[in-house]
């Protein structure tokens, strides 16, 4: 995970590669969630004051797509494809059991940083649907009683790491 310090000089680099001008904001905004991952608020508010627009403009042009995220992803980002071919496949159902799984709503990231989800239009994978790809791992022909199994290497990974580092820490 990036350090707020690591974060603030990735962004005072990416600006130092852009004029302040308003035409460069959506690449900016690409820059710095490409870099760090996300769009912290913090940094949001640096473009705006580099770019010298409001951060309400900022924020209206970051929510209004929805390439842009807000929270880090989780180490095991899970996406769920809810195009045609998924979703009569029962993709509804797949993200459904995901959600259960993993205690989390599309959108959101675990608390401990372990897990997000997200749903997506198409992965382009309509032979396997439905598909549901896992820290970059596609699962094709998913079901929701494969959801818990297809989560089960992650969570032991995940538990096997959690171990590690309270383990360490009492030493």
């Amino acid at each position: 995970m990036i350090t707020e310090g690591q974060s603030d000089r990735a962004l005072a680099e990416i600006l130092g590669h852009y004029k302040k001008d308003k035409k460069n904001l959506i690449p900016l905004l690409q820059e710095v969630q490409t870099k760090l991952g996300y769009l912290p608020r913090k940094a949001l508010q640096e473009i705006a004051d580099f770019l010298k627009i409001s951060d309400v403009e900022v924020w209206g042009v970051a929510t209004f797509y929805n390439q842009f995220r807000f929270v880090p992803l989780g180490k095991y980002h899970s996406v769920v494809c809810m195009g045609t071919a998924c979703h009569l496949a029962g993709g509804r159902l797949i993200l459904e059991a995901l959600e259960r799984e993993l205690n989390l709503k599309v959108g959101e990231t675990a608390d401990d940083g372990s897990f997000s989800l997200e749903r997506v239009a198409c992965i382009g994978c309509c032979m396997l649907a439905p598909v549901v790809v896992i820290k970059d791992k596609i699962h094709p022909k998913m079901t929701p009683f494969r959801v818990e199994e297809a989560l089960i290497p992650y969570k032991q990974e995940s538990r096997g790491k959690l171990k590690e580092g309270k383990s360490g820490s009492q030493s």
